[in-house]
């Protein structure tokens, strides 16, 4: 694949990672944060013999379905999600057309007949903000200070930033709050590599009906020191409903534990 290391490609198809795919001379290229109708310049960083994954260096011809300014500035590092560099007409007529062909191709579903049974897809009116649940893994940058946030893509290196477009907005007020706790508290941050270090992640659910919030810390630890402190500083936040402490000793990838207490 050494004549498409870095090629221009013209973007047919998103894949199910939400990456672009095009090809050159018969090669198929995924790449991340391109979309259908653009042609960029991509560079190969993983070739395999009949396909392979590209980075997006440059975008020779947008999309007419290109946003100019994706919602998130932490779009392109952060693996949390896809394609929001694509208008939303645009990314509800790509879903639909994507089930219309699983039914047809792997169902068998008669097309004649999804024209009769198949309803428009629905979409939201305001597409942020929507999700009730997030994950926030939390560690330390270089100079050892804590950081939380997403996952880059296909990594476990933390993007730092609180302000998510698909979260729910008072995550951010959350998180800063529980950062400062643990500033203030000398409370030590897992470290993957070592299988030390205390706070793992940060889960947070809202009730969308109800505006309840939930606040679990996940742990590698049994306790929480100064627990009663966390419980002061976010008991105040309107709809705050529970904190909670989940325990996970393990080396793992897996986020919860089995065992959960009640801090309030």
């Amino acid at each position: 694949a050494s004549d498409v290391y870095k090629r221009q490609v013209a973007i047919e198809d998103i894949g199910v990672g939400g990456e672009g795919i095009g090809k050159v001379d018969g090669y198929t290229l995924f790449i991340k944060d391109a979309i259908i109708g653009d042609v960029v310049e991509a560079k190969i960083v993983k070739a395999k013999k009949n396909y392979g994954y590209a980075r997006l260096m440059n975008i020779v011809t947008p999309s007419e379905n290109r946003v100019e300014k994706p919602a998130c500035p932490m779009a392109r590092r952060c693996g949390g999600c896809q394609i929001q560099e694509m208008k939303y007409g645009a990314q509800l007529a790509f879903k639909e057309g994507k089930v219309r062909g699983n039914l047809e191709r792997i169902g068998e579903v008669p097309t004649e007949l999804l024209d009769k049974v198949m309803q428009p897809i629905v979409g939201m009116e305001e597409p942020f903000h929507y999700r009730n649940k997030a994950q926030f893994p939390i560690g330390t940058d270089k100079e050892g200070h804590i950081i939380t946030g997403f996952y880059a893509g296909r990594t476990h290196s933390i993007v730092d930033y609180t302000q998510c477009a698909i979260g729910a907005p008072e995550n951010a007020q959350i998180l800063e709050k529980i950062r400062t706790f643990i500033n203030e508290n000398n409370i030590s941050v897992y470290d993957e590599q070592s299988h030390k270090g205390l706070i793992r992640h940060i889960l947070i659910r809202t009730g969308k009906h109800t505006g309840q919030i939930m606040v679990c810390l996940i742990i590698n630890g049994k306790t929480l020191p100064h627990a009663d402190k966390l419980a002061d500083c976010l008991k105040d936040i309107s709809g705050m409903s529970s904190i909670m402490i989940n325990i996970n000793k393990e080396r793992t990838n897996v986020i919860l534990g089995s065992e959960c207490s009640v801090i309030w």
